[in-house]
């Protein structure tokens, strides 16, 4: 094996840029000789990091319980132990107009096993899928290697990141095999409203396609609009949820997630589709028996006022990133997040001098302050950023703090005449 090739084969590695990716770049790029400051990163969204996060005393008892009952270090059935399926089925259905049977939920190794799943089901030659611009990079990623088309439709920042949906359907056409809806949005920090959900589902119902709702941040929600599930709408158009403990418990390194058929019309218990889900989740490996076990638990004996705290760390912390932003001329804020971990910002370069886009502003603004923060371009917007606000305080201040510095060092002085 030489040169991407084998057996004389040329392997094709897809290009696509990875948030971690990048943000390992942007870590390489400081001078490990300069401990004068520690980097602070608003890069990557794990809250776990921060000691103002962590997840509530129920869920460390439920897995040491689970642990210490010697009863599932074991294989658990490849698509999940019934208990977890049928907890998460319970756990989804109290905000559905519909009940999930235990069939509905599939067990993954956290959500982003859930996207592959979901891609590699929905992939056959010739396919497409419409993506969301700005969106989350990894369903580039395994489109690319599952050979899927991605045609992107864009989210309107002046409407509050809405989907628009004329672009969806001049996109779509009957080789168009699902559309993605991430709510509560990464990276923009929007939470749609119940009447744009029933929108995005009756355009797919006229274009006959289904719906991947990634609901990874479902219930992180602080503005005016509530979570609502996509899955409300399954009776309008099947939809696929995709979701995981990850970032409602702060526990992203459990890798538990779910695969969900959210479709009370039937379409995927087709016993072909429910066989041929079946067998490609033979070929994977879920999560930690032990684990799973723990998710029942978990889901029935947290208190509300865990959740609560979280949100309320959360909006504290999106409140102080916006106030900060507007003391930067050159980063503007056109929308207010309301929910998710992670706000979209927008550069002015014009007021910039020696920063070309916004790859080159991350970079030396890592080399100069050390601090981390995500290129739009990786999240598919050229010249803008993606932040991250799940982070304590102290440490939000003094970051943007430095950005500012950073900014003001490298503002274009401007004659007066």
């Amino acid at each position: 094996m030489a040169d991407g090739a084998v057996n004389g084969y040329e392997m094709d590695t897809p290009k696509n840029i990875t948030i971690k990716g990048i943000l390992s770049l942007l870590m390489e790029s400081i001078d490990d000789n300069n401990h004068s400051r520690s980097v602070i990163s608003l890069g990557m969204g794990d809250p776990t990091a921060h000691s103002c996060f962590h997840t509530t005393h129920v869920a460390q008892e439920a897995v040491v319980d689970a642990l210490q009952s010697d009863k599932f270090n074991g294989y658990a059935p490849t698509v999940g132990l019934p208990q977890t399926r049928r907890a998460i089925a319970e756990y989804l259905s109290r905000d559905l107009p519909y009940k999930l049977s235990s069939d509905d939920v599939f067990i993954t190794s956290g959500c982003t096993q859930a996207i592959d799943v979901a891609l590699a089901m929905l992939a056959r030659p010739g396919a497409n899928i419409l993506l969301p611009r700005p969106g989350f990079p990894i369903y580039e990623l395994c489109a690319a290697f599952r050979h899927l088309e991605v045609r992107h439709f864009d989210l309107l920042p002046e409407k509050g990141w809405e989907v628009d949906l004329d672009a969806i359907e001049a996109l779509a056409d009957q080789n168009t095999v699902a559309l993605v809806i991430i709510n509560p949005g990464n990276p923009c920090g929007n939470v749609y409203s119940y009447q744009h959900l029933k929108k995005i589902a009756e355009t797919a119902e006229k274009l006959k396609t289904l719906v991947i709702a990634d609901e990874v941040y479902g219930h992180l929600a602080f503005g005016r609009n509530p979570f609502v599930p996509m899955g409300v709408f399954g009776s309008i158009v099947p939809v696929l949820t995709l979701g995981s403990l990850s970032k409602r418990w702060i526990v992203p390194g459990w890798r538990l997630g779910w695969f969900v058929t959210s479709d009370p019309s039937g379409m995927f218990r087709n016993p072909k589709v429910v066989e041929r889900i079946k067998k490609y989740f033979d070929i994977l490996g879920g999560p930690a028996t032990f684990i799973q076990a723990a998710v029942p638990g978990i889901l029935e004996l947290t208190d509300e006022v865990f959740f609560k705290r979280t949100i309320n760390i959360l909006k504290q912390s999106s409140d102080i990133c916006c106030d900060r932003i507007k003391e930067i001329p050159c980063i503007s804020c056109p929308y207010k997040p309301e929910g998710s971990m992670a706000v979209m910002m927008k550069l002015n370069l014009s007021l910039l001098e020696d920063i070309s886009d916004d790859i080159d502003f991350c970079f030396k603004l890592a080399r100069e302050e050390f601090v981390i923060i995500l290129p739009g371009t990786a999240v598919g917007l050229k010249n803008w950023l993606r932040i991250t606000f799940a982070v304590d305080p102290v440490s939000l201040e003094e970051a943007l703090g430095r950005v500012k510095s950073f900014c003001l060092r490298h503002t274009k002085q401007f004659e007066r005449y």
